[in-house]
């Protein structure tokens, strides 16, 4: 699971006392957590795409943070969110380009716009942008 892969990633810049690197990857871990406890008390398990959405909205604030140390004038502090941006990025898989949305889309039987959508919810959660699906579809 993603979750062991972080961990062991967090573990490993503690050992390389890098820890503007580790305490990211904290963060990323406590979310992790708290995600984890409320999927259990609804009854769920929590899967890689739950964790790639944690990864997803981690990497978004970090680049909000930056953008306000970047207008602060905080060099440093924009350096420092930089590696933070790339720790978390290591984790988040590539997004899936425009032709291979659209090479699923055609593979798919039912090209309604809801199935299409739910297929890709389901089995590519993470791993596409919804909104460019949406968009590719249109264009079909």
């Amino acid at each position: 699971m993603l979750d062991e892969e972080i961990k062991k990633a967090r573990i490993q810049a503690m050992k390389d006392h890098n820890r503007n690197v580790s305490d990211v990857l904290s963060i990323v871990m406590n979310k992790v957590m708290l995600a984890k406890i409320d999927k259990r008390e609804k009854g769920q398990e929590l899967t890689d795409a739950d964790v790639i959405s944690i990864l997803q909205k981690t990497e978004k604030e970090l680049f909000d943070e930056r953008a306000s140390f970047e207008k602060a004038g905080r060099p440093e502090k924009v350096k420092e969110l930089d590696e933070q941006i790339d720790a978390v990025k290591k984790f988040i898989p590539a997004m899936m380009s425009e032709d291979e949305i659209k090479e699923v889309i055609m593979s798919l039987p039912d090209k309604s716009i809801g199935s299409v959508m739910k297929h890709f919810k389901t089995n590519y959660a993470g791993k596409c942008d919804m909104k460019l699906v949406g968009e590719v579809f249109k264009r079909i």
